[in-house]
């Protein structure tokens, strides 16, 4: 297990559409923006950088999203399928899913019908369905 302590991920999920001119835009006054960074990009730039680096990735559609103030914002269930699915930009916590499983559903009213669902869209429920089952 690789920690991470201390590190800022700002993760900026935008439409397909869209990508390029966010990433340009937020390029002009941030210089650590990395677009949908492989893991090799991940291992050697980005894990290494000591300061806060901004991830512009697509939003994949039908992702469970929330509005607040006008930003689209992802819900806690998208983050937790997104644990186990993205295991390079979440390395740190690899080997801390199950706690963290554990913890969200002892303290927030999970969707596990959302969950399954954005799973399944992204071709993980079979790992999910193990998590849940461990927890």
């Amino acid at each position: 297990m690789r920690h991470q302590p201390f590190k800022n991920y700002t993760i900026i999920e935008v439409e397909k559409e869209a990508e390029e001119q966010i990433f340009n835009a937020i390029s002009e006054w941030n210089k650590n923006v990395y677009f949908n960074p492989n893991e090799e990009i991940l291992e050697r730039y980005i894990s290494s950088n000591s300061e806060e680096v901004t991830i512009v990735k697509n939003l994949v559609t039908e992702a469970p999203t929330t509005k607040n103030n006008k930003i689209r914002i992802p819900t806690l269930e998208k983050l937790l399928v997104d644990i186990i699915i993205d295991k390079e930009l979440f390395a740190a916590q690899q080997g801390e899913i199950e706690f963290i499983y554990q913890s969200a559903f002892k303290k927030y009213a999970i969707n596990t019908a959302k969950m399954k669902r954005y799973a399944i869209r992204r071709n993980r429920e079979t790992e999910l369905e193990k998590i849940i089952n461990k927890i």
